[in-house]
């Protein structure tokens, strides 16, 4: 946020799958309640939790913060998004809200995934078929389930890396108030990066997974139709706008107070 306010004088936070707003509450009151300009956009499929936060921020006298109500994969976003925030997106919303960072040329995303269940039904129906002693891993429910989560968030953070974003994954809050507290930050310092894209179309092959956010993005396996060196997906120079060329690395991420969603 801080990044953002310094170089742009109205930025733009989405917070995608907002139930009730606490986050985008917390935020606007840090960062937003006090300065000249930025907005706050939250995107909520559930009517009554956008009417209820909506109430609350007209109560609050924070006139910058929007509501929507909207599906993440349906949302209307504007063109340019300056952070997006995601917190317990469930199963594949976290990969819509991935998508609208990528296409919308974010600055900055964080998520914190939650529910990760596609790439374990995609292990357990067979679709995926890992050579060699790899299938052990995922042989028990329970394995399948945990393996398949972690899979999930690495293809994720891959993912950002691959459209120019240099990547922290670290713990929101301690494990006695969420075990669902794999935060993953992403800056964007480059237009893209083909290395990380051909190890995530090896990733993909090696494991046989198609994840949501791979399919919407094009992202084939190395070796399939269209993919292997040649790069067949969409690229960030595509899709978004040009990165800040001033940006720096990105600081390790301290943990967060809890949240609640």
């Amino acid at each position: 946020m801080e990044d953002v306010q310094t170089r742009h004088t109205n930025p733009l936070v989405v917070d995608a799958g907002s139930g009730n707003a606490y986050l985008g509450f917390v935020v606007y009151e840090l960062f937003l309640k006090d300065a000249a300009g930025g907005e706050l956009l939250s995107i909520e499929g559930r009517p009554d939790l956008t009417e209820r936060a909506k109430g609350r921020a007209e109560r609050l006298h924070f006139d910058r913060m929007r509501f929507q109500t909207a599906h993440i994969d349906a949302a209307e976003y504007p063109e340019r998004i300056h952070v997006l925030m995601a917190l317990h997106a469930c199963d594949t919303a976290t990969d819509d809200a991935l998508v609208a960072a990528i296409k919308h040329g974010a600055d900055h995303v964080a998520v914190v995934p939650c529910c990760q269940a596609e790439v374990a039904a995609q292990l357990k129906e067979k679709k995926a078929k890992p050579a060699g002693s790899m299938s052990l891993l995922f042989q028990h429910p329970w394995h399948r389930r945990e393996f398949g989560s972690h899979l999930t968030n690495v293809i994720r953070a891959l993912t950002l890396e691959a459209y120019g974003y240099q990547v922290t994954v670290t713990e929101l809050t301690g494990w006695e108030h969420s075990l669902k507290n794999e935060l993953i930050l992403g800056r964007r310092v480059h237009r893209d990066n083909r290395r990380a894209r051909l190890q995530l179309q090896a990733l993909l092959a090696e494991t046989g997974v198609q994840p949501r956010l791979t399919r919407l993005l094009g992202i084939t396996p190395a070796g399939a139709a269209g993919g292997g060196a040649q790069e067949s997906s969409t690229t960030a120079s595509e899709l978004a706008p040009e990165p800040t060329p001033d940006a720096e690395p990105m600081p390790d991420a301290a943990p967060a107070a809890p949240s609640e969603s």
